[in-house]
């Protein structure tokens, strides 16, 4: 259940409330620089793209629209968190049947926030040999990391709050909002 109050910039999603913190035209500013950079980095290359579900589907169909290249998609879906707090235990539920064996590899995540998920995705596809491996993500959170990761493209570095749009959700509500909302601390601290 959601509703909004745009006089104030403000959502409810379930039991909660967010404002807004990025708005549509931020988010497309940064996703469309990230598509410039990977179309600059594999020119005259074919990566495959591996967008880890769910929360990345919007970012990746945006950013796929701005890689000017030849390219490949393929979606996993993983799972680490239950309502605000994540589990510590990352879960498969989907996986990668192509062949990525020599092949330019981009993890695109929506968001990176202690770095479980993606760094044990990671080793799993180092581990198939490609020819090499990059990540995006359109939302990293520095405070939160806990395992060593390189971002490689990234759009934007955020504060440890939580966060809902574009993909993100609050117990999967909030996904199609346009703009990211983030946790109102009278919110955060009930």
């Amino acid at each position: 259940m959601m509703t909004s109050d745009q006089t104030k910039g403000t959502i409810k999603v379930h039991d909660l409330h967010f404002e807004t913190f990025l708005t549509k035209e931020q988010i497309q500013a940064a996703v469309s620089d990230i598509g410039e950079a990977i179309t600059a980095d594999y020119a005259g290359k074919n990566p495959i793209f591996i967008a880890i579900l769910n929360g990345s589907y919007v970012f990746v169909a945006d950013l796929l629209r701005c890689c000017n290249l030849n390219c490949e998609l393929s979606f996993v879906k993983l799972s680490s968190y239950d309502g605000l707090e994540s589990t510590g235990d990352v879960q498969t539920q989907i996986g990668l049947t192509q062949d990525i064996k020599g092949r330019d590899v981009v993890i695109l995540e929506d968001i990176i926030d202690t770095g479980k998920t993606v760094h044990e995705f990671t080793k799993e596809i180092t581990a198939m040999g490609p020819a090499s491996v990059k990540l995006a993500a359109l939302l990293v959170k520095p405070d939160a990391l806990q395992y060593p990761l390189k971002v490689d493209y990234t759009g934007f570095e955020i504060p440890n709050k939580f966060v809902v749009g574009y993909g993100l959700d609050y117990n999967e509500a909030g996904r199609n909002l346009p703009a990211i909302y983030q946790l109102l601390e009278s919110d955060s601290n009930s």
